[in-house]
């Protein structure tokens, strides 16, 4: 029957018409099938063809191919400025000398230095040996167990924080190692879901930045890496006011999405980035970094007498509306204490250009010696200062709270470094009664070392009473007067005199209070603050060395307190730093040349 069907071409060696046709329908087909199923594979891969955009997030997955790799200035913004806020135009007036005019030290001074310098330097080669064979390449690592930790992008935070460091040490061979990873390092992309851009800038892009500009400008890598960077952080300003999304989802900013500041943001994560983008312009010449900081500081200044308590701000401000008056309390403390330190610093970048800063910090730290600065009770009736903090329930009603902080140890090299920059050489006594503040915390503890969080016994000093210590006074603060009960919480909660809870025993490594002796010494010149030092040091040292690194403590109320598995990356990048840096030569990250952001690392000051 099929034969009935078929056509013969009468040529010789021709195959039937039909057969003929069938063959070239069906390679037709088979051949559109693949092509289909290509063009499908490609599709997935590259996100264009047929005209639908490439994806980002494709692109992050797929670097290279077909010779691209995603970029993030290349991402289109949704809220673009009209026009940049420029760089200032250079330095308007002469700067203020910040360092000590220090003498030649005798040999013996010399051969003492020298020694505690070897000292720090071996506590930081036994912390960088110990990442270096236990979490290489991770962001942390765990000091006890010898595990690692990632929660800051998973880009090497311990190793980008350090670089500076091992520069300043003169560890070149290790420097060495660690540029040539940087390289490697893709920060187009990262494993978290969000990113925190406060930790990212202050860790990262400072790290890079400082790293750059202490090595003299060499490794271009740095730079380049820091360009990188910033070019994806400066993707979270895209939002309708130009307010940073502070915690940030990436995939969506890299996506083009719709995306806003929050209703509650920490007002040092806002607040805190402006030495690092305006450092980046700088070296750049591509102003748009600074233009995104800039407009930050302009709605603080537009706002710093509209708040709750004029002259200072709450410790959450709404980015959203970019309102930063209604929150009610108010700190130096954590969450917000980095914006304070970042006014003198930025004027200082700007080489005194731009008088906002300077009229920021003056009025910020007028309203805190009026309403945060307490003096506490103290056993030797010593001029000590610390930030409390202030909770303004209504024009009518405030809480006052005399809760010191390591963290708000910072406050004495600001007010230090404040006072050399603004010719405000009063201030220098508030600075040494911040600092002599921190450093009772630390001489009280049995182990030598001072507790995150605790409170103390303010006193009042009036024309009729000089506010001497008695125990009848801390027993009133302890427990309002019953003696009995005092002795009690005293014995239970293990309070030296003066104190009167610990709200938080631990001690993380943190940097501030030698942060805040280290610009004090480099400014007055005083060396028995390097003899402070170093018995600070010496306590760190004997109770938080591992056969790793170093360790936090959970107690210090203890002489051996118990090692917490955790050493942040600021232990390298500030905390051994700055015990290095007050044993060093003053010419090493001298302050006439350099500011330090708020993780450690030294910027170059514009010439």
């Amino acid at each position: 029957m099929a034969c009935a069907l078929e056509v013969f071409d009468d040529r010789p060696g021709m195959i039937p018409l039909l057969r003929r046709w069938a063959f070239y329908t069906t390679a037709a087909f088979v051949t559109l099938f693949l092509l289909i199923q290509t063009l499908h594979t490609l599709e997935h891969h590259s996100g264009r063809f047929w005209g639908k955009p490439r994806s980002p997030i494709e692109k992050l997955r797929h670097p290279g191919l077909f010779g691209t790799k995603f970029e993030w200035k290349n991402v289109p913004q949704r809220h673009p400025v009209d026009s940049l806020v420029h760089l200032p135009p250079g330095q308007l007036d002469e700067m203020p000398r910040i360092q000590h005019d220090f003498e030649v030290e005798t040999e013996a001074q010399r051969t003492q230095r020298m020694s505690r310098l070897v000292g720090v330097k071996a506590a930081f080669e036994h912390s960088w040996e110990g990442y270096k064979e236990n979490a290489w390449l991770q962001d942390e690592v765990a000091p006890v167990s010898g595990k690692s930790h990632n929660g800051f992008g998973s880009w090497g935070a311990t190793l980008v924080d350090s670089l500076d460091t091992l520069w300043i040490m003169g560890l070149r061979k290790e420097f060495a190692i660690a540029v040539a990873e940087i390289g490697k390092i893709d920060f187009t992309t990262t494993p978290l879901a969000e990113l925190n851009v406060f930790e990212t800038t202050i860790r990262y892009l400072g790290g890079l930045l400082s790293a750059f500009d202490v090595s003299g400008h060499k490794h271009k890598v740095l730079l380049r890496k820091a360009v990188e960077l910033g070019d994806m952080l400066y993707v979270a300003f895209d939002t309708p006011n130009r307010m940073p999304v502070t915690r940030w989802d990436w995939k969506n900013g890299a996506l083009g999405g719709s995306q806003e500041a929050a209703r509650f943001s920490l007002l040092a994560e806002v607040g805190s980035l402006t030495l690092e983008f305006t450092r980046l312009s700088q070296l750049t010449g591509d102003h748009k970094y600074y233009d995104a900081v800039a407009r930050i500081t302009d709605v603080f200044e537009r706002q710093q007498n509209l708040t709750k308590i004029p002259g200072l701000f709450a410790t959450f401000i709404d980015t959203k509306n970019a309102d930063f008056t209604r929150d009610t309390t108010f700190t130096f403390g954590g969450m917000s204490d980095s914006l304070y330190e970042y006014f003198p610093k930025q004027h200082l970048m700007l080489g005194g250009a731009n008088q906002q800063y300077r009229d920021l910090y003056q009025t910020a730290l007028t309203s805190a010696k009026q309403h945060l600065f307490f003096r506490p009770l103290n056993h030797h009736n010593q001029d000590l200062l610390i930030p409390g903090s202030l909770t303004r329930h209504s024009s009518a009603r405030q809480t006052f709270t005399p809760e010191g902080e390591h963290l708000s140890c910072f406050a004495g090299g600001m007010v230090a470094l404040a006072a050399k920059a603004f010719n405000q050489s009063h201030d220098l006594r508030t600075a040494r009664a911040l600092v002599d503040g921190c450093l009772w915390a630390y001489e009280s503890m049995p182990s030598g070392i001072m507790p995150e969080v605790f409170r103390a016994a303010p006193c009042q000093v009036t024309e009729t009473d000089d506010c001497a210590f008695t125990d009848a006074r801390w027993h009133q603060a302890v427990a309002k007067g019953d003696p009995e009960q005092a002795q009690t919480i005293i014995a239970d909660q293990s309070l030296a005199p003066g104190f009167v809870a610990i709200k938080d025993s631990r001690y993380m490594l943190r940097p501030e209070a030698i942060e805040s002796l280290f610009v004090l010494y480099r400014i007055t010149g005083d060396t028995t603050l390097q003899d402070k030092a170093w018995r600070m040091f010496q306590a760190i040292r004997k109770v938080a060395r591992t056969k790793i690194a170093f360790a936090g403590l959970e107690d210090v109320r203890h002489v051996r307190p118990k090692l917490i598995d955790t050493m942040e990356s600021f232990f390298l990048a500030e905390t051994l730093k700055y015990f290095y840096l007050i044993f060093a030569e003053p010419g090493v990250v001298s302050l006439d040349e350099y500011v330090l952001n708020t993780e450690g690392h030294p910027l170059l000051r514009p010439k």
